[in-house]
């Protein structure tokens, strides 16, 4: 076996349990259509309701966000930690009183959460919240992407609708969106995960479809050859070409235990 790219990329993950939160799987490619996972680390049972992860540009800690609490409840539990790229030293409060944080982006020195009807910006270097962009008629804020141009992409998976953020302005991209949940800027292009449906956006907001998947879309991320790893929330890992054909490379349902880093 032979690792087929050397890069680290971050899926996003729904965490529904408190359990061991698993990171940092190689990909091995065996042959031209067929792909597999190896785990290298995990952490111990401390991580509460992690729902996504978010990797630095310099590949040296993990920005976690902590539902800590009911799924889409505004209950001031919420918060990102922070976690060492080894696997260790945990900061479970780097970032307190959100309430059920979900996707990220990192642009400069801002990191972008979507929370329920807010996207939080938060000051990475001195570690605190600057501001809030609510959206008033958003009210399950889910996955957020940044585009090479700036742009904050946030999906809401209660009201089907993707916003976009410029200049700290939210204005309605996409609607319609039944099942909205993953995002991905790539380019002119964005990626989207529609329920069980892989979909392109593009720059004239002209759907494509890619591929369907066994299970909801939750994680999007590109491998750099056109092909993507998609995650879907009940705990499984998905390997998608660009022509759209499906191969499962993890399914962990059964044990209630979720994936989140890899290394390509």
């Amino acid at each position: 076996m032979r690792i087929i790219f050397a890069n680290i990329i971050i899926l996003k993950k729904i965490m529904r349990y408190s359990l061991t939160f698993a990171f940092a799987l190689s990909l091995f490619t065996l042959t031209a259509q067929q792909h597999s996972l190896e785990k290298i680390w995990e952490t111990d049972t401390i991580v509460a309701v992690p729902e996504s992860v978010l990797f630095t540009p310099n590949n040296t800690t993990l920005f976690v966000s902590l539902i800590d609490g009911g799924s889409w409840d505004a209950d001031s539990k919420g918060g990102i930690a922070k976690l060492g790229a080894n696997g260790k030293d945990y900061d479970a409060v780097w970032i307190t009183g959100l309430n059920a944080p979900k996707g990220m982006g990192m642009q400069g020195s801002r990191l972008y959460v979507a929370d329920l009807n807010s996207v939080v910006v938060i000051d990475i270097s001195a570690g605190k919240v600057e501001k809030k962009i609510t959206i008033d008629s958003a009210t399950g804020l889910n996955d957020i992407t940044i585009s090479d141009k700036g742009i904050v992409y946030v999906s809401d998976s209660r009201t089907g609708k993707i916003w976009s953020i410029e200049k700290d302005q939210p204005q309605l991209f996409l609607s319609g969106m039944t099942g909205l949940n993953g995002l991905k800027s790539i380019g002119d292009d964005l990626f989207i995960g529609k329920g069980k449906s892989f979909i392109k956006a593009d720059a004239k907001k002209q759907l494509t479809d890619i591929a369907n998947l066994p299970e909801g879309i939750d994680g999007i991320e590109p491998v750099g050859n056109g092909d993507f790893i998609l995650t879907s929330w009940g705990g499984y890992i998905f390997y998608v070409t660009s022509s759209g054909k499906v191969e499962t490379l993890l399914d962990t349902h059964m044990e209630k235990k979720k994936y989140g880093r890899y290394r390509l």
